[in-house]
């Protein structure tokens, strides 16, 4: 524990106000409320001085703190508490009792200090967030667009995997301006697809009424549109992380990582070197199971999901893609594994926190990841293939026996 201080302040803060109480070690209390624009927060930094307070504690509410922050902070010591950890006993709750209640634990230090990022970091991660919020919108549009296009029968995604492709949307835009279908076939860019003339023939012909032409039209300029932003948003990107290549260039060396969760991911967490180690990591970013101890019997449950949803959503989508490559890798074996004991869920879970804590070791010790299976160029230079038959065998092994069964081994005289 720290020293404690012997003038602290509790501030209850608001949109349009704040509410500050004002403590002393020799039991002195003070209190006002002031306004949150410019002019009331530079009359609340004056007032903690006059009363030569020491520390400013603050819930982390929205944004409001960051005003707080940007012009007291130099001046007085800033604590942010986490809502969850300092929340008050159930009963009576005003402005006042709250903001005396932050004062009296910061007066016996007993708040921990949340996490402030930097200014680079801070705006890093406002542009991945944007980005982020710009990906779901345009999603939402094109599930809107997938509605109107199956309520007027056009069942283009029974043919094109895509139909936010080239092709896809040469054929929509087609069907727009009222070109015949033989013309539409005729423009087509790609040649596979010309191929399938018969059954993409049969999959738009329907009628379509002006309305649902109009609303396509708008919803499609609207997904263009959102295309547009977001490339302009990873080139900001882009430039917000170039301070940090050589984080980026560790975090896409991990299979499945790439530019975009790369760099989600450390704008997400900041510096990596607040964290003792990959578990501390994960526990802050939410990674880690409930636990409930009670009699002596310990019960762990589902992850606590505390943190930013954003870097744990990230690592999710990070596992699925390592599960889904087609190439061989301990951390793929890692969630079949898993899979196996425990299911998809469990596995892709597991396997996110895992490359969590790779990843933390990775930069801690500026370090590329390596996979330790021989890559293709070491077979042709041993003469030897990585995934021998006695690797195969020893792997499927160790799996049976973790899933509980036992295995013996035949002799040669009981083999046939």
């Amino acid at each position: 524990m720290e020293t404690e201080r012997e003038v602290v302040c509790g501030a209850d803060i608001h949109k349009h106000f704040l509410l500050a109480t004002i403590l002393t070690k020799d039991g002195q209390k003070f209190q006002d409320r002031f306004d949150s624009n410019f002019e009331g927060l530079l009359n609340f930094r004056q007032w903690l001085l006059d009363h030569d307070c020491q520390r400013l504690a603050v819930e982390s509410t929205a944004n409001y703190w960051q005003p707080i922050y940007f012009v007291i902070g130099k001046d007085v010591e800033f604590v942010l508490a986490n809502a969850y950890q300092i929340k008050h006993i159930p009963g009576r709750k005003t402005d006042v009792l709250d903001s005396e209640w932050i004062a009296e634990l910061c007066l016996k230090d007993l708040i921990s200090p949340s996490r402030i990022f930097s200014e680079d970091d801070r705006d890093l991660r406002a542009m991945t967030r944007t980005r982020e919020n710009y990906v779901k919108m345009r999603s939402q549009i094109k599930n809107r667009i997938h509605q109107e296009l199956e309520s007027a029968c056009i069942k283009l995604s029974s043919v094109l995997s895509d139909i936010f492709g080239k092709s896809g949307i040469h054929i929509i835009r087609g069907i727009l301006n009222g070109l015949s279908i033989d013309d539409i076939l005729d423009r087509i860019p790609s040649k596979k697809l010309k191929a399938k003339r018969g059954e993409i023939q049969d999959a738009i012909q329907a009628n379509i009424s002006p309305v649902q032409v109009d609303l396509i039209g708008l919803l499609l300029d609207s997904v263009d549109f959102l295309n547009k932003e977001i490339e302009s948003i990873d080139k900001q990107i882009q430039s917000l992380i170039s301070t940090r290549q050589e984080d980026l260039k560790i975090a896409m060396s991990i299979p499945g990582m790439g530019f975009t969760s790369a760099s989600t991911i450390l704008a997400e967490i900041g510096n990596f070197r607040d964290f003792k180690n990959g578990e501390k990591l994960a526990a802050y970013c939410g990674l880690v199971p409930s636990v409930y101890q009670s009699a002596g019997k310990l019960i762990t449950g589902h992850i606590t999901k505390h943190g930013s949803p954003h870097v744990r959503r990230m690592l999710i989508e990070v596992a699925h893609a390592i599960s889904r490559t087609k190439a061989d890798s301990k951390l793929k074996r890692f969630y079949f594994r898993i899979k196996s004991r425990h299911g998809a869920k469990v596995a892709v879970v597991a396997l996110a926190r895992k490359v969590l804590c790779i990843l933390h070791h990775l930069i801690i010790n500026r370090e590329m990841f390596e996979d330790g299976i021989s890559s293709k160029s070491k077979r042709e230079k041993t003469g030897r293939s990585s995934l021998s038959t006695e690797m195969i065998i020893e792997d499927a092994i160790q799996i049976l026996v973790r899933a509980g069964y036992l295995v013996q081994k035949r002799s040669e005289k009981e083999g046939g």
